[in-house]
């Protein structure tokens, strides 16, 4: 797969790239600080701040203000590299921040707290290489918080270059960091470096450099190019029915349609998948799309290798492996992983059980009914 980077439409070579609304994403585990460091660089209490450590924001939220001459549009994420959640959980909020984030981000903020590098941090940083390609990587700045735990006269860069893990993942990101302290920073310090104030300009000038470096262009892949796509098809037919709209509620009712629409598609996709395919894992980008560009393609292909073997198929059906690969495949998801005999008839009920279906837990029910009421059907025919 290859990622294109894409210029905004209405750009043309050497504009000030000022002038743009920047898309940047916050990233990290529950408890680093992201919805109140997203509160400190918007300068206003716009996104909700949980205190305990099992709480966290818990669905996407964006946001969009003018900060020292610059538009900006934050949006803030649940974990997604928490290691205690569960993809079941997190896999919505993926879908939601795919099309928040559409038709990509200018910069994604990886936001870690100033603190002892555990084993737990660690395995963190590991889950957020995993998921990022190299050319997410390109787009990325890290922003510590809770700086006011440097110990005094130390920089955040010389706090970085403690940890050779630390040190090596700063590099990955073109050795963009920052540091905020959300509580301690915000009143008048004799230290200059410690004052958020400080601290935010010079944030707001690592965006400009890089924005600029890469004339306004932001990232993307064919999963995030998609979703846009889809988001500007339904902004037309909304327009159509409801013309009086301003383009600001019509761009919010068309993302969530295309959020619902695209977890109905991808019910029994893993959340690593999807998150994968988000930051631009090729193979996983690959096993998306194939769910959500061309599923009709996909099961007439199904269905031509299951006319080859019917009666293996049948055999499969009548087994209990079949139901819960069903469960895997309903509302037609099917990827490489699930193409096994059993796999593709479930895959062919599931689309047709939830043509239907409204939510994707609805299209997962009825993918079971179906599969409960043709392993009864074929139990009888032994009969």
């Amino acid at each position: 797969m290859k990622y294109n980077r894409c210029t905004e439409n209405n750009l043309e070579s050497g504009q000030n790239w000022s002038s743009i609304t920047k898309r940047i994403v916050l990233l990290g585990k529950t408890g680093s600080g992201k919805s109140n460091l997203a509160n400190t660089i918007l300068g206003e209490d716009v996104f909700t701040v949980y205190h305990s450590p099992n709480s966290g924001t818990h669905s996407c939220h964006s946001e969009t203000r003018t900060v020292n001459g610059r538009r900006l549009t934050l949006i803030d994420t649940p974990g997604f590299f928490d290691t205690e959640r569960t993809e079941e959980d997190l896999k919505p909020e993926v879908m939601r921040c795919l099309t928040e984030c559409a038709p990509g981000p200018h910069v994604f903020l990886i936001v870690l707290k100033v603190d002892k590098f555990t084993k737990h941090e660690q395995k963190v940083v590991t889950k957020i290489r995993e998921h990022f390609s190299d050319d997410a990587l390109k787009y990325a700045v890290i922003v510590f918080t809770h700086g006011g735990q440097l110990p005094e006269g130390m920089k955040i860069e010389e706090f970085v270059h403690q940890n050779k893990n630390l040190s090596n993942l700063v590099k990955m990101c073109g050795s963009r960091c920052h540091v905020f302290d959300n509580k301690h920073w915000n009143g008048e310090e004799q230290d200059v470096y410690r004052s958020n104030q400080f601290q935010l300009e010079a944030f707001l000038q690592t965006i400009d450099k890089m924005i600029d470096e890469k004339h306004g262009s932001y990232y993307t892949n064919d999963v995030l190019q998609h979703v846009e796509e889809k988001i500007q098809e339904q902004e037309k037919q909304i327009r159509e029915v409801s013309e009086y709209l301003p383009p600001q509620e019509i761009r919010k009712q068309a993302k969530s349609f295309v959020s619902d629409e695209f977890m109905i598609q991808l019910a029994g996709t893993a959340t690593g998948i999807v998150l994968g395919a988000f930051f631009g894992v090729a193979a996983l980008v690959e096993d998306v799309l194939k769910v959500v560009k061309n599923p009709t393609d996909i099961i007439k292909h199904v269905k031509t290798l299951t006319s080859k073997a019917p009666g293996v198929a049948a055999a499969a059906v009548a087994g209990t492996e079949v139901a819960a690969v069903a469960v895997g495949v309903a509302a037609g998801v099917t990827t490489l992983t699930v193409a096994t005999v059993g796999g593709i008839r479930g895959a062919i009920i599931g689309r047709e059980a939830s043509k239907e279906a409204k939510t994707p837990m609805e299209a997962m029910q009825k993918t079971v009914e179906a599969i409960k009421g043709e392993r009864n059907t074929f139990k009888m025919l032994q009969q």
